[in-house]
């Protein structure tokens, strides 16, 4: 029978996030049934409860950086045992056949990914919702374990903000040797810094906020560049071979267009549309290089991600709110007052 479950919505645009109760679908045979512990919250979360990308389905439950226990698996899972701590991102299906889900790439399905919530399930047509919640129902196949190594509050951001970062700098073969830039210390930025020290390169921060070089240092920044100083600016012209943009808004991409090597990479990881200003072809043709984007990363390269975070003990800086609390969060998220992710204890659901 169809799970009842208490969890938190927004039923419009302008209305807090608030108490709700709805039912998730009865558990299919290739189904994991998590009884959710904690839910990192992201950006993304803010954006779809208000709709701005302007595609919120309500009532909207978000939350898609999930980590709790088995509490039960249908007839053909053999892979995860009740009681194991497991972790669900950012999606929870995808059509499995394409060419991208055949690579191991499921976000860039061509059929189109399923979404962890504001989506709806591709065998039943019903709404997907997110962990803000005490219970989620997903396919085996978009379960991650997580590994007792971690704490598991901390590591609820690693299924978005870790794996965002960690893809590209993975698909880019970042390691020794390499000279890398991150664009911006939130909780994209800070994960970012993190993977690429560990990972062997030497670690520039890139930021606009003078006095952040102390704590940059702390997250693995070897050098810290302060793009508002045109002097410093112009020391670091064709430094680097890779740049991590984190950040999420509109900002002018060629003072570190020139900041590249030649074959440098520019990667994008925030939405930040439009590009404004335009970006100077020469800037990009006279140093062959190249601005690219990515998104999130497979299932598997997420699996891949967490073992290295259990090995390296990488996890991310967080603070931990009720769920009564998420409204206020989203104000101080908008204020950058997070150092660098807000994580909800689910266990407030039942005082809320």
């Amino acid at each position: 029978m169809a799970l009842s479950i208490r969890g938190y919505a927004a039923q419009s645009a302008t209305s807090p996030v608030a108490p709700y109760q709805f039912e998730r679908r009865d558990p299919r045979p290739d189904d994991v049934v998590i009884d959710i512990l904690y839910c990192g919250v992201c950006h993304s979360d803010l954006h779809q409860a208000r709709n701005e990308w302007h595609g919120s389905i309500y009532p909207l439950v978000p939350g898609h950086e999930i980590v709790g226990r088995v509490s039960a698996v249908g007839d053909k899972v053999s892979t995860f045992k009740v009681g194991e701590m497991v972790g669900v991102g950012c999606m929870v299906d995808s059509c499995q056949h394409c060419a991208s889900c055949n690579a191991g790439l499921e976000p860039y399905c061509e059929n189109g990914a399923t979404w962890t919530y504001n989506d709806k399930d591709r065998h039943d047509g019903l709404p997907t919702f997110g962990g803000y919640s005490e219970r989620i129902v997903v396919s085996d196949k978009f379960v991650v374990r997580i590994s007792d190594k971690l704490d598991p509050k901390a590591a609820a951001p690693l299924l978005c903000a870790g794996i965002t970062t960690w893809s590209p700098l993975r698909h880019w073969k970042i390691g020794k040797g390499s000279k890398v830039a991150v664009i911006g210390l939130g909780g994209l930025g800070h994960m970012g810094l993190k993977f690429a020290k560990a990972m062997g390169a030497d670690v520039t921060l890139f930021t606009r906020t003078p006095g952040k070089e102390a704590e940059a240092r702390r997250l693995g920044a070897d050098h810290v560049v302060l793009s508002t100083d045109a002097q410093q600016m112009a020391a670091s012209a064709r430094q680097f071979d890779f740049i991590l943009d984190t950040v999420p808004s509109p900002h002018d991409l060629n003072p570190y267009l020139a900041t590249l090597k030649l074959n440098g990479v520019l990667c994008l990881v925030g939405l930040l549309e439009p590009i404004e200003p335009p970006v100077q072809a020469a800037m990009v043709i006279l140093g062959r290089r190249s601005i690219s984007g990515s998104a999130i990363g497979g299932i598997a390269e997420t699996q891949e991600m967490l073992d290295f975070c259990a090995e390296h003990g990488i996890v991310s800086d967080i603070e931990v709110i009720d769920i009564k609390d998420i409204n206020h969060a989203y104000e101080r998220m908008l204020k950058s007052d997070v150092k660098y992710r807000f994580v909800i204890d689910i266990a407030s659901l039942k005082t809320a």
